[in-house]
């Protein structure tokens, strides 16, 4: 077996097994244990229900994605394994990071209250630990597109470690007021994207009591039959990529997280001057200085994460109005066998909340997530 003790983050993710496409996620081998001395960096926001109904959906996943893009920008690297949870957000560190993350996570506690009028909690949770209870955490490399993957996690774990983030344990204090993580990157300037078969569904389904792997992977493959490169129309992000209006959406967010303790009004209009410009390219498909905006809208499209493994199956997936009757029925009848626990969320759109270390490379990533509560909404109403 590797030694993992002394090798970092991105070190780690590199000697992990070639990725496999996204049917592969649960079933198979290639899963790996995280050492015992590696850390869970979790956030989430507080009362998000209340939010998204309010109508601060876009402050809620900006605040998620926020932590990814953070920890990235601050350990320089995007190989680090990473999931996106709607209303927050896990990455798993080697030890050698942890006063980095750490410093981070406060920084971003404090900026999202400041900046986003958001209560954001935060831990940081030994491996070690979560092994003491009864759980694991292991994960696998899962391809998005040539250019960017994404990572499925076994073994209960970071789910455990997320009811532990909400008990308080572990807790991450906040810096000092005005402190500002390094958000470079961030974005949400796509419109919202609506289903071109009639309704965007976040589903989330977990094995039920006592239920092994092999066993809860058999039963949710139905799941698991659309294509893995995201081309599928299951995906909510049309193939040729979604649609840019101007003014950008999220332009008061994208302002927030840009200004980086300057000033609000000089950062807006950088802003705007920005997005008018790319506006006009996207509009009139000309390429200039690397950048292809053709091209760049399909890899939002194949980069897009619209489904996901996190002690279970998590989509956010475009169905018809037969397809969703169809699931609902199936995974009731799983549910009633004691196989499954799951949560649905029918909503009319789809939002994307961006992280672009350079819009010339492929390698942007982009988190989806239901307008209408997604996979907040539908982790309340898990059955």
């Amino acid at each position: 077996m590797l030694d993992t003790t002394t090798i970092g983050t991105a070190k780690f993710v590199q000697s992990l097994p070639e990725p496999e496409a996204f049917a592969a996620a649960m079933s198979g081998g290639g899963h790996v244990a995280l050492p015992d001395d590696w850390y869970i960096a979790l956030t989430d926001v507080v009362r998000s229900r209340d939010l998204i109904a309010d109508g601060r959906y876009k402050a809620v996943n900006m605040a998620g994605v926020a932590m990814i893009s953070a920890v990235m920008n601050a350990l320089e690297s995007q190989e680090i394994p990473f999931i996106f949870g709607g209303d927050g957000a896990a990455v798993t560190i080697a030890p050698d990071a942890v006063d980095t993350v750490r410093d981070v996570l406060a920084k971003l506690i404090t900026f999202a209250a400041e900046e986003l009028d958001l209560e954001l909690r935060a831990s940081l949770i030994p491996v070690r630990d979560i092994r003491k209870d009864g759980f694991d955490v292991q994960l696998k490399q899962v391809r998005l597109s040539d250019a960017v993957n994404n990572f499925a996690f076994t073994g209960g774990g970071l789910s455990h470690a997320e009811a532990l983030m909400k008990e308080g344990r572990y807790r991450v204090e906040p810096a000092p007021a005005g402190s500002f993580p390094d958000l470079t990157g961030l974005s949400c300037r796509w419109t919202p994207v609506r289903s071109d078969q009639g309704k965007v569904v976040s589903i989330i389904v977990e094995p039920g009591t006592d239920i092994d792997p092999q066993t809860f992977s058999k039963a949710v493959d139905f799941l698991l039959e659309f294509e893995s490169d995201g081309s599928s129309s299951a995906n909510p992000i049309p193939v040729d990529g979604p649609n840019v209006g101007w003014p950008a959406s999220g332009m008061d967010l994208e302002t927030r997280t840009s200004k980086q303790g300057g000033s609000y009004a000089w950062a807006r209009l950088k802003l705007i001057s920005e997005t008018a410009f790319a506006w006009i390219l996207f509009k009139s498909s000309i390429s200039i200085g690397g950048f292809d905006p053709d091209h760049y809208r399909r890899y939002t499209s194949l980069n897009t994460d619209f489904r996901k493994v996190q002690d279970g199956l998590r989509m956010t997936v475009s169905l018809g109005p037969e397809q969703l009757t169809d699931i609902e029925n199936r995974l009731e009848a799983l549910r009633k066998e004691g196989k499954v626990r799951y949560g649905i969320c029918v909503q009319d759109s789809a939002m994307l909340t961006c992280y672009v270390p350079s819009v010339t490379q492929d390698d942007h990533m982009h988190f989806l997530d239901g307008a209408g509560g997604g996979y907040a909404e539908a982790a309340s109403n898990m059955q």
